[in-house]
């Protein structure tokens, strides 16, 4: 009796740590704690407002032109004669935000004459070199412009005809508007002054003032 008692004392010594582990409350792990997920806010892009005026650009103007004559022979009875204008322009533009300078070149022919008869004096060609400086406005452009200018004159009279040089050198200045339709294309109007001093026919200076509307393309 005495050795079973002492065997099931001996058994239940043995097993009382796993009926003790048995007996201790499990503890869960925590879960992991997932990182913030940071989103990237998207960029604002300002709607386009078209006011960009930098690149080239080519076109063609048709208009009206006034040539007024200071004559000092008193040779011709009138001195203001009128007529049609058209031509090519190619020019360059940077735009540095508020203000937009530029350079251009420009070819009108005209159907300008002075005087009537075979004795006429007809002007038929004014090139110009120009340089601009407009302010941003957005889509439209106001600006100054001035620069060398160089007329072409010829007359059906030979003897008239003899008398004229290849070309007369002269200047001019003015005021015009663009307006920008798209990126590829726009619009301006023009008025310029001319002055061409001592040409030979009767001894006259001349003014011309011109009006022009003008289409372009841009690059």
């Amino acid at each position: 009796m005495i050795a079973r008692f002492s065997v099931a004392a001996a058994a239940l010594i043995a097993a009382a740590p796993a009926m003790a582990g048995g007996f201790t409350p499990s503890v869960a792990s925590p879960a992991p704690v997932a990182a913030p997920v940071v989103v990237a806010p998207t960029p604002i892009v300002p709607a386009s407002t078209g006011s960009d005026w930098t690149g080239f650009y080519v076109g063609g103007q048709f208009g009206y032109g006034n040539l007024s004559v200071d004559d000092n022979n008193g040779a011709t009875d009138d001195d203001d004669f009128d007529g049609a204008t058209y031509g090519l322009h190619a020019g360059y533009m940077r735009d540095f935000g508020r203000f937009v300078l530029g350079a251009e070149i420009d070819f009108d022919g005209s159907q300008i004459s002075v005087g009537e008869g075979a004795g006429a004096v007809d002007l038929d060609t004014v090139a110009r070199a120009k340089l601009r400086a407009g302010y941003d406005a957005g889509r439209f452009l106001p600006y100054v412009t001035a620069g060398y200018a160089s007329a072409q004159l010829s007359s059906d009279d030979d003897a008239t005809d003899a008398l004229l040089d290849d070309r007369y050198d002269g200047h001019f200045y003015g005021l015009g508007v663009a307006y920008q339709i798209n990126d590829r294309f726009m619009t301006s109007a023009e008025v310029l002054r001319h002055s061409f001093e001592d040409t030979p026919v009767a001894d006259f200076d001349t003014d011309v003032t011109t009006i022009s509307l003008r289409g372009s393309i841009r690059f």
